[in-house]
């Protein structure tokens, strides 16, 4: 309603100064009949009112619709067109939606196509990896060892672009089951044992038998990958630990891992989840990228997980992944 007057408020203008210029020019000619000239006021009135009332009912909907926050796309749909107005702005947001539909349906494709590609050169790329790797695994002088560990980096590397590519696709390539919390946390650390030779790091497991989780295997693992990863390459002593403890919180599963790094400033932490951010620590280690606890909170996120981080600064930093009940 309040649309409405604010629409028509210069017609009533108009119409209230035309219907004084008559008035006057009435009286100028010397017609002097007052009770006359109210009485056609009035009737001329009455037909504006009964005008703008049939106007507004006729356009309701349209100026509701006008006054509103729309809360979808197609929100416009539902507004019927009660004048010509109404009904070529409606045409014309019917013309820009479809417009709009055809740009994004365009950008998806460029999308998809450049993902695909992504996940075929990623692929390409481990061939030759995992032939290297086998050209030097079983060499011990100390240049095939170091090829070793740029291998390992570019693997790292390479699963990294994989699982980000993944990530918009997420709903169609993860598989929840019942996991053993203890078996998944030995089997990853494992596969890391070269980074925990090659740094000088042990792992603790502090983890009961038969504590289960639900989670997706294959994504979880690379989570804990990434959390690895970070303390390791953040702990700068040698023969330090990286405890892994699991426990029940409530009705929560809860798996911390904790370093002896160097730990995060207190002005780092409330960003250190954001997308490239590697903060003082990653000025001081140059093989930060900021996208590790990025992707790692996203994946907990899509898998109904909670990642959390404490740190104090010098002293080392825990991680701590809660499994919601039920998930």
């Amino acid at each position: 309603m309040r649309l409405f007057w604010k629409d028509q408020l210069p017609f009533i203008f108009a119409y209230l100064l035309q219907l004084a210029l008559n008035t006057l020019v009435y009286w100028l000619d010397g017609y002097r009949h007052a009770a006359i000239s109210i009485y056609a006021a009035l009737l001329s009135s009455c037909i504006l009112a009964v005008f703008l009332l049939i106007r507004y009912w006729t356009n309701r909907s349209f100026y509701r619709r006008l006054e509103e926050i729309p809360d979808s796309l197609r929100a416009f749909a539902d507004v019927k067109p009660g004048s010509p107005l109404a009904d070529s702005l409606q045409r014309l947001l019917k013309a820009q939606y479809r417009l709009y539909l055809q740009e994004i349906g365009e950008q998806q494709s460029k999308i998809d196509g450049h993902r695909h590609f992504m996940n075929q050169w990623v692929h390409q790329m481990k061939t030759p990896l995992s032939v290297i790797h086998l050209m030097v695994q079983h060499e011990d002088d100390p240049r095939s060892v170091a090829i070793g560990d740029e291998l390992e980096r570019l693997r790292k590397g390479l699963e990294m672009v994989l699982y980000a590519a993944r990530l918009d696709t997420f709903e169609h390539d993860f598989v929840v089951e019942s996991l053993d919390l203890e078996n998944l946390v030995r089997s990853v650390t494992s596969s890391q044992k070269r980074l925990f030779i090659r740094r000088k790091v042990y792992p603790v497991i502090e983890i009961p038998e038969g504590l289960a989780i639900a989670t997706d295997e294959k994504w979880l693992s690379f989570v804990l990958t990434q959390l690895i990863t970070n303390a390791v390459k953040y702990t700068v002593k040698e023969r330090a630990n990286l405890r892994f403890r699991g426990f029940t919180r409530g009705r929560e599963t809860v798996l911390e891992i904790e370093d002896e790094g160097v730990g995060i400033p207190a002005s780092d932490l409330p960003r250190v989840f954001d997308a490239y951010f590697t903060g003082d620590n990653g000025r001081s280690f140059q093989e930060s990228t900021g996208m590790g606890l990025y992707l790692a909170k996203e994946i907990c996120a899509k898998l109904g997980h909670r990642i959390e981080l404490d740190s104090q600064e010098g002293v080392g930093a825990t991680a701590r992944i809660v499994f919601q009940p039920g998930r």
